[in-house]
């Protein structure tokens, strides 16, 4: 396998709006992450990937860009990017953006000018199209609830937006168009940024005949992502993306893909294809789902399905592509009230187990900030205390219009659900808001932040960051844990999530229990007398044939002969 800095990497992502604030007005900044590059450098990550931190109306946090080359007023200015990159690199931290070009924001000068006249230089930068008879252009739904179209009185016609009114999404068919998003990318390569994150990529290329959405026809889909993702051109323009910019530049690149089925990602990814190096796919985010009202339930994960889904992936990428590997992220809940358990006597192990599994798979492991000291999701009482667009958005469609949910069990929903359980501020110790600002903090902090913060961590030195921090070690000191491969063991354990990774003669042999059950076991590696424990999240002493709740293990056998290995495999 082809050795990459990239693939041996551990990412962190740091939402700036939340991470520290330095100025005390409530809101994270770039001096504050400059303050914290020490901790992050202690935790012994090699890149920071930043959510959005553009000049933006932050309709949407961030993510509705007006201006691609202006830092947003709250996080700082272009001097204090400058310091912070610089600074990062003294560390031997690589720094990727958020690349957002799917859409802008309605206040960039771009969509300013479209919406002028249907002359306008700038009007084919978007897409616009007639209603059909007085009725929206088709039945295309947002990801945020409602018509995937705003109309415009000025010139008569509609405008997309795949997300909120205020997010025109950009006509990738305009050559000009194109251009100018490879320009604004070498501006910040240039500058000396590492590479990026490519928010929904695989949604660049629309259908010109816009067609009708079947599945929100059928009432099967809560918006129209599955059928817009990976378009016509979606391939022709991220290639020529690598060839016209990223191929001139050593980057890493990841790129967001809502609803991209394994046959479409070996094409991103493939090696040969010249794309991107890899991927955040959401299947396995997406599997507690429900069918009508989609992300909106408080459904547990099944875990034959979790694994099927993440077997799968690691099967089909091996030796083509590559994994990025991530619990957790801005979009999605905390991953330790999500698939773990939160409660006080479990939090811990629970937290531990799931980073083992996950930083032990084929790929390249993303933290999510707070991740790393165990923070949780936060339950809030009124739907009025939440701020994320998509929350408020679902919960006016589902309570006040359809009358479909009550308010009781919408607020569950979002408990579990929200985007704004990963947004709440960085709980760095115990005094007035964690830490995080002097003053007023832009959104509520988690009340459990006295006992959850990042200097109870630094004091435990049985604490998730110390067990993360080792996970880190031991991926730059065992080559078997990036460029092994990987087979699935036990499939159809509904408790265990178990599998091997093989490099030359060494195997690594990883055992996790998902469950706060205690499990009898009967593996063989815990037979063999020549194994080595690298890690697991109970110490000693290590029960032989026995997971306690939460438990993980981690084994490693060296100079395996190919004579040996059926006798020393991993088997139920």
């Amino acid at each position: 396998m082809e050795k990459n800095w990239w693939k041996e990497a551990v990412v962190y992502q740091i939402y700036p709006r939340s991470f520290k604030d330095s100025n005390n007005d409530g809101i994270g900044d770039l001096q504050g992450i400059i303050q914290k590059l020490d901790y992050l450098d202690k935790l012994g990550i090699d890149v920071i990937w930043l959510n959005p931190i553009y000049e933006s109306p932050n309709d949407d946090n961030g993510y509705d860009i007006s201006n691609y080359k202006k830092i947003m007023n709250d996080f700082g200015d272009m001097n204090d990017f400058n310091q912070l990159l610089e600074e990062a690199h003294k560390k031997n931290i690589k720094i990727i953006m958020d690349l957002v070009v799917n859409h802008t924001s309605d206040e960039h000068a771009w969509f300013i000018e479209s919406r002028k006249d249907k002359n306008n230089a700038y009007r084919d930068y978007y897409i616009w199209k007639d209603g059909d008879d007085g009725n929206y252009p088709n039945n295309w739904q947002s990801y945020f609830n409602g018509p995937a179209w705003t109309y415009d009185e000025t010139t008569n016609q509609y405008y997309l937006h795949l997300f909120s009114e205020k997010q025109p999404d950009l006509n990738w068919d305009n050559e000009q168009l194109r251009s100018e998003v490879y320009d604004m990318m070498r501006y910040w390569l240039d500058k000396g940024v590492d590479g990026f994150r490519m928010d929904v990529i695989n949604m660049i290329s629309k259908d010109p005949n816009i067609p009708d959405d079947p599945n929100i026809s059928q009432n099967l889909e809560p918006n129209s992502a599955s059928f817009i993702a990976n378009g016509p051109n979606a391939h022709r323009y991220i290639n020529e993306m690598n060839k016209e910019v990223l191929s001139k530049y050593d980057v890493m690149t990841v790129g967001e893909m809502v609803n991209v089925p394994i046959e479409e990602a070996l094409k991103y990814t493939g090696s040969e294809r010249n794309e991107l190096q890899m991927i955040f796919q959401w299947e396995h985010m997406s599997l507690d789902y429900d069918p009508i009202r989609g992300k909106w339930n408080n459904q547990k994960v099944n875990l034959r399905d979790l694994k099927e889904s993440l077997f799968k992936w690691q099967e089909k990428l091996q030796g083509i592509g590559w994994n990025s590997l991530y619990w957790n992220n801005h979009d999605n809940p905390r991953c330790v009230s999500r698939f773990g358990d939160d409660r006080p006597e479990y939090r811990k192990l629970s937290a531990k187990m799931l980073a083992t599994t996950l930083h032990l798979l084929q790929g390249t492991p993303y933290i999510y900030q707070g991740e790393e000291i165990g923070m949780t999701n936060i339950h809030l009482n009124h739907i009025e205390q939440y701020e994320d667009i998509e929350t408020l958005n679902a919960y006016k469609e589902l309570v006040e219009n359809k009358n479909s949910i009550t308010n009781s069990q919408m607020m569950k929903y979002i408990h579990f659900a929200s985007r704004d359980n990963a947004r709440t501020p960085m709980q760095w110790d115990s005094t007035k808001n964690a830490g995080f600002t002097d003053s007023t903090p832009w959104f509520v902090v988690n009340e459990n932040y006295k006992n959850i913060n990042v200097e109870a961590s630094l004091n435990d030195s049985d604490s998730i960051f110390y067990y993360y921090q080792a996970l880190i070690q031991l991926r730059k000191q065992y080559e078997i844990i990036v460029y092994g491969s990987f087979k699935a063991i036990d499939r159809n354990n509904s408790k265990i999530f178990a599998f091997e990774r093989t490099l030359n003669e060494s195997k690594l042999y990883v055992i996790s229990n998902f469950t706060d059950e205690k499990i009898n076991t009967n593996y063989r590696i815990e037979q063999n007398e020549n194994k080595k424990l690298l890690i697991g999240n109970y110490g000693e002493p290590i029960l032989k044939n026995t997971l306690r709740p939460y438990e993980t293990k981690v084994y490693l056998i060296d100079n395996i002969t190919s004579e040996s290995v059926d006798n020393n495999g991993i088997q139920s």
